[in-house]
């Protein structure tokens, strides 16, 4: 653990520094909602308090801020899915591909959901077999779908990569697919454009009410073929200004962009292709969904565009994916919630001697700039959960309270701020990660999964060999009776056999 810990002592000189159609709204007011009753609020980097330190190694450590850990809300899952498709054909993900908060959101949280526009917080945590050192899992959840028949209409502008790459099987025929059967799902008083860009760009479709003109967008789908080149940044800014010129006002204005993101003419560079649409962006609202395809896949570039387009991203494979992103989570997600969405957890310093969130790596946010609503966040919709794991390491002996984990998220249509906070107390520790909850067990397996894939780069404790971890996976697949465990347990096997 030693290099664990050096990690961990770092932390404070990166945090400092540094959602598709997703989010929430209502909740507890900004500042009322943050503060535990009978206890100091450690939050949004207000100093700890003077009083109860024992001695000067104590008291040093209680002096130090970093007992706080602020970031972005993300629902990405490309990392994992794209991890399983390397896998699936005979080879390991290049580490640099694995992020391991996608590996954990990968899969379904059992949280409690609130009762309208907000987020629920749980947080809960077990120990691990290191001498003090626990997994603490964040979990934050917003209201079901079921009340899809309020949703605003959705203005979607279809951004498709139509260049030579792919005509490969499983991209753009996969696109053409999925698109159909949207096509299908969405309402009447549903809007679409289709941009497709190879050398340049072209807006084929510009936006088209759904109501009495589905024929004329599926011709358009059909007709779609592959040219030349990948000159992505023309692509992304030829879809922003097709987005603003279809703009909806009381409509959900988005951006969707499928492509392998393996961009060869023209500019490359996420920064410089959406600081070129920054006003459109930031004006409008308008965000990026990035749909990845393909067995060669532009990840980084991918991932860069979503999170600087306040999105994020999802890799398919095969029908079985692309219908489920397609026609059942984008029609059904299209009604945003909430806006620059950020979490903030405190640790409290009498209980916790360093912690270490695990991922996250580009969603980072400075600690002062939590309750600063000019910075960005994420933006999620109904019907998702958002889980961020901690290694912690606690005094010995820690009693009381161990955590405050805060949300605060704008409505979306007011821009009012709002907050909602949950606690962990140290004797709410499982005895064991492996015998804790389904979801805290499913979070740590996954996680523990991109750490082997990552050569350790996250540094977990306790990590065991990922022969154990398919052992635990298996067990966790065969009690839960879960498909998409047992298919982590599966991933997990042929990693093994690869490794």
């Amino acid at each position: 653990m030693e290099r664990f810990r050096t990690r961990t002592a770092l932390l404070a000189l990166t945090a400092a520094s540094g959602l598709l159609l997703t989010a929430c709204s209502g909740g507890g007011d900004a500042g009322e909602s943050s503060k535990a009753a009978d206890r100091h609020d450690y939050s949004a980097g207000q100093p700890a308090p003077a009083e109860g330190r024992d001695t000067d190694e104590r008291d040093d450590r209680r002096e130090d801020p970093d007992h706080l850990s602020t970031f972005a809300l993300d629902v990405d899952t490309a990392s994992y899915d794209y991890a399983r498709r390397a896998l699936a054909d005979g080879r390991l993900p290049d580490p640099s591909t694995v992020r391991p908060e996608e590996f954990v959101n990968s899969f379904r949280q059992d949280y409690d959901r609130p009762d309208g526009d907000g987020f629920s917080v749980t947080v809960d945590g077990a120990r691990t077999d290191d001498e003090d050192w626990s997994l603490v899992r964040v979990g934050l959840a917003t209201r079901t779908t079921e009340r899809s028949g309020e949703r605003p209409p959705a203005a979607l502008t279809f951004v498709i990569d139509v260049s030579g790459s792919m005509a490969e099987p499983g991209r753009l025929d996969l696109a053409q697919e999925s698109l159909s059967v949207m096509t299908d799902r969405l309402r009447d008083d549903d809007s679409v454009a289709l941009v497709t860009f190879s050398d340049e760009a072209e807006t084929v479709l510009p936006m088209t009410r759904l109501g009495g003109n589905r024929d004329e967008i599926q011709d358009a789908v059909s007709d779609l073929d592959t040219q030349d080149s990948t000159n992505l940044g023309a692509g992304v800014e030829t879809g922003y200004e097709t987005a603003v010129e279809g703009l909806r006002e009381g409509a959900t204005n988005r951006v969707v962009l499928i492509s392998d993101a393996l961009a060869n003419t023209g500019d490359t560079d996420a920064d410089s292709i959406l600081e070129r649409v920054s006003g459109e962006r930031r004006e409008h609202g308008i965000t990026l969904f990035g749909v990845g395809v393909g067995s060669d896949y532009g990840d980084a570039l991918m991932e860069r565009l979503a999170d600087k387009g306040d999105g994020h991203t999802v890799y398919v494979s095969d029908s079985d994916e692309a219908r489920k992103v397609f026609s059942e989570q984008l029609p059904r997600n299209v009604d945003l919630t909430a806006r620059d969405a950020k979490a903030q957890v405190a640790f409290d310093p009498e209980t916790v001697e360093e912690f270490h969130l695990v991922g996250y790596d580009n969603r980072r946010v400075a600690d002062e700039d939590f309750r600063d609503d000019r910075v960005d966040g994420g933006e999620v919709g109904p019907g998702h959960t958002v889980t961020a794991l901690y290694a912690v390491r606690t005094e010995p002996g820690a009693e009381g309270h161990l955590a405050t984990a805060t949300v605060r998220w704008l409505d979306p249509e007011t821009r009012d701020p709002h907050e909602e906070t949950g606690d962990l107390e140290a004797d709410a520790l499982d005895d064991s990660v492996w015998s804790a909850s389904r979801g805290l067990r499913t979070a740590a397996t996954a996680a523990y999964f991109a750490d082997a894939l990552g050569h350790g780069d996250h540094d977990l404790p306790d990590a065991p060999r990922l022969d154990e971890l398919a052992d635990h996976a298996d067990d966790l697949a065969d009690s839960t009776e879960s498909e998409e465990i047992r298919g982590l347990a599966e991933a997990i096997g042929t990693a093994n056999r690869l490794m």
